[in-house]
């Protein structure tokens, strides 16, 4: 990834909605969520929400899958892997060790997954 695309990716999760936005598709995956529930949970109007969930298309952050009249969107993965890795692909100074916390960190997402399905 270059520094440009980066610089583009976190200026569009820089706002509130949006951030709000992407967290609760990442939340929401694999599944993804219609537009009109996005707005709904977020309590923003549809058209504001159509033209966030663009920004953050544009960015990278969300992709979109029209069914039937609805457009789902799922917060992308990949390029948020692709922005993680973009910084950290020079950390610690060659020293991977120091990483260690945050790569736990991460791997929590696992266990919150499987106690997320547990409970349903």
């Amino acid at each position: 990834m270059e520094i440009t695309n980066a610089i583009t990716s976190f200026a569009a999760l820089s706002q509130d909605t949006r951030l709000k936005a992407f967290k609760l598709l990442v939340s929401q995956e694999p599944d993804g969520l219609p537009a009109g529930e996005i707005a709904r949970q977020l309590s923003v109007p549809h058209n504001t929400m159509s033209a966030h969930l663009a920004v953050l298309a544009r960015a990278g952050w969300v992709v979109s899958k029209r069914q039937s009249r609805q457009i789902i969107y799922r917060a992308s993965l990949s390029h948020m892997e692709a922005v993680v890795q973009f910084l950290l692909q020079d950390c610690c100074a060659g020293h991977p060790e120091l990483c260690a916390s945050l790569i736990d960190s991460l791997s929590g997402c696992e266990t919150a997954k499987s106690d997320k399905k547990d409970s349903l």
